[in-house]
């Protein structure tokens, strides 16, 4: 493995700038792009997790580091195309459209989805890591506008859930849970733990801006999401979160229905995604339930443990499919570095050190492998044999390698500053 870590570190080294992009067109400002086919394109959660990963490789600390100037950058931009009501897309492409597609459709009264809740946990993260907050005095009010549109559009009130409107770039894209299924009915466990994890950063910028008592008010906004997440996604005889089917009501016709009605407020949709482990790094999960979460489905060869990481779907699901595939990617099986890292870092927030450094042990093997045969690394990976799918050149989150391998040596995690 030590030769694959010089390998891999080498190449980054070697590589990273090229996720540094200067101003073009509809990008006002320097932003950090994932590389590969994605060339110029800002998108939320990629750009959150690269900036994650660029931050952490800096020796130290520093305001005037330049990788600040591109994390920066992402935020700029994406407030540049705020709309009035709060919207703000997923991506921004810097030539391929007049404007971005999204903000186009929401122009037209379409309600699609909207920028994921990876934006102000990018903007702790930055602040966080220059031990600064003043730079986001003139946007706090973007980003009550931002919250404001998220409960107005996609908040479920029965189940206190969020929703997404489609399954138009939801990150995991071909998601069983909401692939394909009706607009507005599943609450994705993937939008709600990560959404916790936005509300508590929103806490933290408030705090540091000094605004008390709205701190107050998006820290008992993410317990009260965390307990709505415990009390509709979590499974008591699967022992799993899952997302949920949220459009379950009475549905009268004539004289029938006329008793007992419907008096749950989800049914769990039962496909057991990588997502499922995501409550475990948003800190959400009882120890109790990590400890199922660890035993009964992380370490798990016939579901999700693999040669070369956590499968993204359990190989037993009849969806579970490996082959190349891009808009949507492929999120029903295939290893994704990014997934791999999430779990990662819940079995380390919950005490399982030795799970994680096998789990570490196998990325650094899969991509200094593929770095190794084909001279660059993938978007994602076949779990049995780590063959790459597609997407040569791609870095993005395949950075977060090193987090893992730092985390383990004992450096602090990035989420540090946005989720203790």
């Amino acid at each position: 493995m030590d030769r694959y870590e010089s390998m891999l570190g080498e190449y980054i080294k070697d590589n990273v700038d090229k996720t540094l992009k200067e101003p073009a067109h509809y990008l006002k400002h320097p932003f950090v792009d994932p590389g590969s086919v994605y060339d110029g394109n800002l998108w939320d959660w990629d750009s959150f997790w690269a900036v994650y990963a660029l931050l952490n490789m800096t020796e130290s600390p520093s305001a005037d580091h330049r990788y600040v100037k591109y994390a920066k950058g992402n935020i700029h931009n994406f407030f540049d195309h705020q709309l009035d009501d709060g919207y703000i897309p997923m991506m921004i492409a810097k030539d391929r459209y007049q404007e971005p597609y999204l903000i186009g459709k929401h122009k037209e009264g379409h309600v699609l989805n909207m920028h994921k809740p990876f934006l102000c946990q990018q903007i702790a993260l930055i602040s966080g890591y220059c031990n600064d907050y003043s730079w986001m005095e003139s946007y706090y009010d973007h980003l009550e506008k931002y919250f404001a549109c998220y409960d107005r559009n996609y908040f479920h009130d029965r189940s206190q859930l969020y929703v997404w409107a489609d399954d138009v770039m939801i990150g995991v894209d071909n998601d069983p849970a909401i692939f394909g299924r009706p607009r507005f009915s599943t609450a994705g466990i993937y939008l709600n733990a990560f959404m916790v994890g936005e509300c508590k950063a929103m806490s933290v910028i408030a705090r540091k801006l000094g605004k008390l008592e709205e701190s107050g008010r998006y820290k008992r906004k993410a317990e009260a999401l965390c307990e709505a997440i415990q009390n509709e996604c979590w499974d008591r005889r699967d022992r799993f979160y899952y997302s949920v089917d949220v459009d379950i009501k009475t549905r009268p016709y004539d004289w029938f229905h006329k008793g007992l009605g419907v008096f749950w407020n989800t049914l769990p949709i039962k496909i057991r995604s990588w997502s499922g482990f995501i409550p475990m790094y948003s800190c959400i999960a009882s120890p109790e339930q990590a400890a199922f979460l660890v035993r009964d489905h992380i370490m798990d060869s016939n579901t999700f443990r693999s040669p070369f990481g956590v499968r993204t779907l359990a190989r037993d699901e009849k969806m579970y499919d490996v082959r190349a595939t891009n808009n949507p990617s492929n999120w029903l099986g295939p290893i994704w570095i990014v997934s791999n890292y999430v779990v990662f870092r819940g079995l380390m927030n919950y005490g399982y050190a030795a799970e994680a450094e096998e789990l570490c042990g196998k990325t650094v093997e899969l991509l200094g492998k593929d770095l190794e045969r084909t001279g660059t690394l993938h978007e994602y990976y076949v779990p049995e044999s780590g063959e790459p799918v597609m997407n040569g050149g791609f870095l993005n989150w395949n950075l977060l390698v090193v987090n893992m391998l730092d985390e383990l040596n004992g450096k602090p995690p990035m989420s540090e500053l946005f989720l203790s």
